[in-house]
């Protein structure tokens, strides 16, 4: 006898015209165990129902359909409606909108009270098991000189990356203290993240290089799909992803 078929996971995406969104829709159709149920961008969608997907605008937000998990990849200033409505429906948020302020990450943690959320700056899966090793190689070599260094393609403005300053924190847990950073805007460079760490006679350096933007929309699906039906809470992309690392 077969297994019966699992109910697929119902998505909504918020920030659906980003160049996230559009990866997210076009990644998650060709999944059996996600099903989009609305896509939600800042202007009124030309066509309402595309490739079987019904899109909103945010405006349009409260009366979102039944889903289990909102994936947001949009504005600091487009975030707080789509956390407000997750808290309210008592359904899980993934969000990789970064620039928040400090207020919107303190609601965050109240919201994580009610519902489970994912924050990242960053949703390649192996940014997320390098961080843990960063975080391991500063505990271990905390006399060592530490400088993380990233390249970006030219159009990327915010220098250092999110991701930098992500791999940056965790090597200040490990080790106390900040690392130095460096950075680099050349060509079309999707993003490399390298941590250095240094001491007489020898160097340590683990690196990240990601050559196609799919790596982060796989990576917010599978944290979507684990995430869903989790306990209330702040989960970390590594910990939700490699409860064993």
């Amino acid at each position: 006898m077969s297994e019966p078929t699992k109910t697929p996971v119902r998505l909504l995406i918020h920030g659906a015209s980003g160049r996230m969104g559009r990866a997210l829709l076009r990644l998650a159709a060709e999944r059996a165990d996600l099903n989009v149920v609305a896509a939600y961008s800042r202007s009124q969608p030309a066509q309402r129902v595309i490739d079987g997907v019904p899109h909103f605008a945010v405006a349009e937000l409260s009366g979102a359909p039944e889903f289990d998990v909102a994936i947001d990849f949009s504005l600091p200033q487009g975030f707080d409606p789509v956390l407000a409505l997750c808290a309210a429906r008592g359904k899980a948020l993934v969000s990789g909108t970064t620039g928040l302020s400090s207020a919107q990450n303190a609601a965050i943690n109240d919201a994580a009270n009610g519902i489970a959320v994912v924050w990242a700056a960053n949703y390649s899966l192996g940014v997320a098991v390098l961080t843990e090793l960063v975080r391991r190689a500063a505990a271990a070599l905390p006399g060592w000189d530490c400088d993380v260094i990233e390249a970006h393609h030219t159009r990327k403005l915010d220098a250092p990356s999110g991701t930098a300053l992500h791999l940056g924190a965790a090597a200040a847990i490990g080790r106390g203290e900040e690392p130095h950073y460096a950075s680099l805007r050349a060509g079309d460079i999707v993003g490399e993240h390298t941590v250095q760490f240094a001491a007489a006679g020898e160097r340590l350096e683990l690196i990240h290089r990601a050559t196609n933007r799919d790596i982060f929309a796989r990576g917010a699906l599978e944290a979507a799909l684990r995430v869903a039906h989790q306990a209330p809470g702040r989960y970390g992309l590594a910990e939700l992803m490699f409860p064993n690392l």
